[in-house]
């Protein structure tokens, strides 16, 4: 099993707190997600681990590849929009760094080390 780079595990961290903030708000939830927030950050790190871009992802509003379904894309646009703003008051570190990663330029595919530039499927 491959390390995940330090880019991914801040993602994936922004991400898992950012749906706590809208459940704990929208669900009056203390602890624990309620299974809808809990199966939509499941499925939120299941789309980050199997993302072509990785480190060299920018935000996933800005992807030019849309890989939510788009009940689950609709959802985490409405938790986006939500904890989007309160995420300063909460975690500004991962806030900004959410920012920054917004104003990245369209990604291009990860580059493997020896991987032939013809087998794109």
């Amino acid at each position: 099993m491959s390390q995940l780079h330090p880019r991914m595990k801040r993602e994936r961290k922004t991400v898992a707190l950012m749906i706590a903030l809208y459940c704990r708000d929208h669900h009056q939830t203390k602890q624990e997600l309620c299974k809808e927030c809990q199966e939509l950050s499941e499925y939120a790190n299941v789309r980050l681990k199997n993302c072509p871009f990785q480190e060299n992802k920018t935000t996933c509003g800005n992807c030019p590849v849309h890989c939510y379904k788009p009940k689950m894309r609709e959802k985490i646009r409405e938790v986006m929009r939500y904890a989007g703003p309160r995420m300063m008051w909460h975690h500004p570190v991962l806030a900004i760094g959410h920012m920054i990663d917004g104003w990245r330029k369209e990604p291009g595919p990860k580059k493997q080390k020896g991987a032939a530039e013809t087998n794109r499927g």
